[in-house]
């Protein structure tokens, strides 16, 4: 029998793409989604598998459904969509990590917590290393996702030591590729967009903050990975790319993939914007025998050329 999966967040960006995985892997695999920041779109091409299945719901309601193993992706994760409504982030973060505790303690199976390198705040360890506490403005703007986040963190492990659930945490870095939502206010999609359109790409502060940007399918790898390993085995743990690159280096990267005249334009930096971000993934070496392996360049190229199919399709 085929293990049936279920992928809370599962038409959004990294969902979709674990949704496919899981398929290709002989799964059957549950979608749920309330459609707030992901798009049908994303998993159109699966609606034929008969091993896939799509639900409308919303997590912060409890969900009655029999599977063997939960992936927790549900999550607004762009500033643009989870600051839109703070306090439903909040709630979605929290209440939905209990909620599908409580699912995953009913039915005695693993789940794994999609977190994020957002719990490190504006960090002033560099790079950041799971046992890094982090440097979180509390009553910030973007506090709704990054305490959100801490929380369902807490949760996880609080289900772990008292329940002796088989849960884990990844907490996930800057991740780009196909079927990002081109309206998401994330680096990688707003330089892209804007560059494939000819308008000036708009850098907040001076390009001078880095991020560390990995690829989907790697992130994939990573949870799928994390998701075998033995129940002792909970995490956290950091998967992103290592690769450090300035914000204005990015910009210029994507105007020369893209072949654009696109001018630079410089904004005034958002609040809490963290000035650098930078995993260490040796715990992910060691633990899961994983580390990011396809280059910056090529990742932008895939990525170009989705956006690029997309705006051709409007």
């Amino acid at each position: 029998m085929p293990k049936r999966i279920l992928v809370t967040g599962g038409a959004g960006f990294l969902g979709s793409h674990l949704c496919e995985r899981l398929l290709a892997e002989g799964c059957e695999v549950l979608c749920v989604d309330n459609f707030f920041s992901s798009s049908r779109r994303n998993v159109i091409h699966l609606l034929d598998n008969r091993r896939f299945e799509i639900l409308r719901h919303d997590v912060t309601s409890p969900l009655h459904v029999e599977v063997d193993e939960i992936y927790n992706l549900a999550c607004p994760a762009s500033p643009f969509h989870y600051q839109s409504d703070p306090v439903q982030t909040t709630k979605t973060s929290v209440m939905g990590a209990i909620n599908m505790l409580g699912l995953a303690k009913r039915l005695g199976v693993k789940i794994l917590q999609a977190s994020t390198s957002e719990v490190y705040g504006d960090p002033v360890v560099h790079p950041q290393t799971e046992d890094y506490w982090g440097n979180v403005n509390p009553i910030g703007l973007r506090s709704c996702y990054d305490e959100g986040k801490r929380c369902a963190e807490t949760l996880f492990f609080d289900y772990i030591r008292q329940y002796r659930l088989p849960a884990k945490v990844v907490r996930i870095f800057n991740t780009y590729g196909p079927r990002m939502q081109p309206d998401d206010g994330r680096v990688v999609s707003n330089f892209a967009i804007q560059a494939l359109t000819g308008n000036d790409i708009t850098i907040h502060g001076d390009g001078s903050q880095t991020r560390s940007f990995c690829y989907v399918d790697e992130i994939i790898e990573a949870m799928i990975r994390m998701m075998a390993t033995p129940p002792a085995q909970t995490g956290p743990i950091n998967i992103g790319n290592p690769a450090e690159i300035t914000i204005l280096e990015l910009a210029e990267a994507v105007i020369e993939l893209t072949g654009s005249a696109s001018a630079i334009r410089f904004m005034p930096l958002p609040s809490d914007d963290p000035k650098q971000r930078q995993p260490d993934v040796s715990r992910a070496k060691a633990e899961l025998g994983w580390e990011p392996r396809i280059p910056l360049r090529e990742g932008l190229l895939r990525t170009i050329a989705y956006f690029d199919d997309l705006l051709r399709s409007q």
